[in-house]
């Protein structure tokens, strides 16, 4: 669980938020100026590594700041996440409470076009967000992001007003920074018609708000002679104009005219935010205002409560009915079957679902540990569906498996479909999945050769089993090492049978939409979408040589060579012993491990027809005679980008895939696809760059 930090300044006198005070935000609009008017923005270079949890964790962090905000003028936050997220949010401390929640709003709104970069930094004319992975809650100035932003020039005027007009700016910007600097970090003035504003940012040391704001005067002369010039900072943000920009003292506590009191409940005055009555006695002429504003918003709130409740009842009445038709695609046997668990089992089975006893994330859902009432563990698939294709999916995957025994297969124990989300429930398998161990130089040395050539072979065997094994044949779509699970005794389990399709005999391929995971995808199915057993082959074979070398096959990565060119270019040249995982500190027998990384690169051949079946692997696998193993042609996807490219875009992936189906379909007539037939360039949407 992420861990959270955060800090705040002073509170407002605001200890709830209704539903209705989102209508007076709306209504107080017309009362004030929140100044989201976008000053400057800033957005990093540097991106997250694909899996992690970049996206989700911005929006948890910017819901928090939301959430604090609500009772103060600045705050930061800290999620521990990777990698760590740190935010700041600073409201200028002349807006209202209302006009700062506004403000944040609209500075929330534009931030996101940053993303994915893991820092960026935004200015409005009210307020200021910024997010990056490490704590710059202190810096006051940095020099390659610091700016200023200046507007139009003075018209035509003579020197002496020019003269002037500079004499003001600089006499406006001293007055508002050394009230700054004296009076805890904010000051507006105006001297000779020139207004200006200083703001340093809560988290800023004294000092650093004195570095920023000296740094700002200097910078902000270089708007001269411009109307209107804002320096914006690290750690401080400094403006003058010609036009009166900001609020007064009075004119701010004027905006935020009601409280929720947390004490009552009740929507009141806010006496305490500015005087009801003038020196005199008598009532001053915005308590009147405020009175009225008052009684409107309690009669508007009362109509919202009124709707609300209409709508929470026509939801509960449209979701009942969801319900029943969804029911009724269920069949009744399998409501009667043995495979059926009530929701509520697993639901308490699984701690209701606790973060602590989440064991895995796929493409189709996440998966928790469970302990059943008579304390068997299991594993729960927590499924994910889009609209109408959470039926055809759910049941594709229960089909498929409950009547598949084997035991390199992971057995499906039953599942529930009639709660509110689809559930499948897997044996449980202790030692979790192949790559975190292959790839995890301290666990890599736990598993010895022998082990290694184990889990090969099961997982060729539970493929075979698919392929050939079945009442129809299945192929699997998505064999990578972290959809082999390994049990207590480290043997292999195919695992996450999401993706996967079955065809008739007499079908010789499929064509659909791509799917799968990129550097396992063979060249056919990435480019024409055309899917057969051989593609799992591909995959297979793939795995092998991350299995044996103990490396990952990344064509994404700066400055690396992909695994498929390093291993062809050692075999070429009769060096495959260089390329097996120096973790096993030579403990291996050279020739095994060679005919088995030879193997790897046999299933890798650009052409499908060329590879082997997985019958005929598991054959030369557990052969007791002297292996023959075939001669490999060169695989597909050498290097498409070259070495130097941080990222290699798919339509260069495709159209090297391409030349490498052509050039194989022209060298043997056996070829299985025509290179006259279309690219499926258009069907990514279900790839995974991991």
């Amino acid at each position: 669980m992420a861990s959270i930090f955060t800090h705040s300044s002073t509170q407002f006198p605001i200890h709830g938020v209704p539903f209705f005070f989102f209508f007076f935000l709306f209504f107080s609009v017309s009362l004030s100026d929140p100044r989201i008017s976008q000053s400057g923005s800033i957005c990093g270079t540097v991106k997250p590594p694909p899996s992690s949890r970049f996206i989700p964790t911005f929006i948890e962090e910017m819901e928090a700041i939301s959430e604090l905000l609500t009772t103060r003028s600045w705050t930061t936050h800290f999620v521990n996440s990777t990698p760590p997220m740190f935010a700041l949010s600073q409201c200028f401390n002349d807006l209202s409470h209302t006009d700062c929640l506004l403000c944040y709003a609209a500075s929330r709104t534009s931030l996101p076009r940053c993303l994915p970069a893991i820092s960026a930094r935004i200015f409005l004319d009210g307020c200021f967000l910024r997010y990056d992975n490490y704590s710059f809650y202190k810096e006051s100035t940095d020099s390659l992001r610091d700016s200023v932003n200046c507007t139009s020039e003075l018209g035509e005027i003579d020197e002496s007003e020019r003269l002037g007009f500079g004499e003001n700016v600089r006499a406006v910007v001293e007055t508002v920074t050394t009230t700054a600097m004296e009076k805890g970090g904010f000051g507006v003035g105006e001297v000779n018609g020139m207004f200006g504003l200083a703001q340093c940012w809560g988290s800023v040391e004294p000092e650093g708000c004195r570095a920023c704001l000296e740094k700002a005067k200097r910078s902000i002369g270089r708007c001269l002679p411009s109307k209107e010039g804002r320096a914006m900072n690290a750690g401080c943000y400094l403006r003058y104009s010609t036009v009166k920009f900001y609020n007064d003292k009075d004119e701010e506590r004027d905006h935020d005219v009601v409280v929720f009191q947390k004490e009552t409940g009740d929507l009141t005055a806010a006496s305490s935010l500015s005087n009801p009555l003038n020196g005199s006695g008598e009532t001053s002429g915005f308590s009147g205002r405020r009175a009225v504003v008052t009684i409107a918003l309690a009669s508007a709130a009362s109509l919202i409560v009124f709707f609300s409740a209409v709508f929470a009842c026509y939801t509960r009445i449209s979701k009942f009915k969801k319900e029943k038709k969804r029911q009724s695609l269920i069949p009744v046997s399998f409501k009667d079957s043995d495979l059926n668990f009530k929701y509520e089992t697993l639901e308490k089975a699984t701690n209701y679902f606790n973060p602590s006893n989440k064991i895995g994330q796929g493409g189709a859902g996440s998966v928790y540990k469970g302990t059943l009432p008579n304390g068997q563990i299991v594993a729960v698939k927590r499924l994910v569906f889009h609209t109408r294709q959470w039926v055809d999916e759910f049941f594709n995957e229960v089909n498929l498996i409950r009547g598949i025994q084997h035991k390199n297969l992971v057995a499906l124990l039953g599942c529930s479909i009639e709660g509110p989300e689809s559930l499948l429930v897997y044996e449980y398998v202790p030692n979790g999945s192949l790559d975190q161990f292959i790839f995890d130089k301290n666990k890599a040395q736990i598993l010895t050769w022998k082990q290694r050539f184990n889990i090969i072979v099961g997982t060729a065997e539970g493929l075979a089993h698919l392929h050939e094994g079945c009442k129809i044949r299945i192929i699997h779509r998505d064999i990578k090492s972290s959809n082999v699970l390994l049990d207590e005794n480290f043997n292999p389990k195919i695992a996450d049978f999401g993706l996967a399709r079955h065809f008739a005999a007499d079908q010789s391929h499929l064509s659909t939409g791509i799917a799968g995971t990129l550097g396992y995808i063979a060249p056919e199915y990435l480019v024409r979408g055309q899917l057969t057993e051989k593609a799992d082959v591909y995959s297979f074979g793939v795995l092998i040589l991350e299995i044996v070398c103990g490396r990952r096959n990344s064509s994404f990565t700066e400055n690396s060579t992909p695994l498929l060119q390093t291993v062809w270019d050692l075999y070429k040249t009769e060096r495959l012993t260089a390329a097996i995982d120096t973790s096993l500190n030579k403990d291996y027998p050279a020739k095994e491990a060679m005919d088995v990384l030879q193997i790897g690169l046999l299933c890798t051949q650009a052409l499908a027809s060329l590879r082997p079946s997985m019958a005929t692997i598991v054959k030369l696998l557990t052969s007791d005679v002297e292996r023959k193993v075939g001669i490999p042609e060169q695989p597909p996807f050498l290097n498409p980008c070259g070495p130097s490219r941080r990222s290699c875009r798919i339509s260069s992936l495709v159209s090297h895939a391409v030349s490498k189906l052509e050039v194989s379909s022209c060298t043997s007539s056996d070829s299985a696809f025509s290179s006259n037939l279309p690219s499926r360039s258009g069907d990514f949407a279900e790839l995974n760059s991991n």
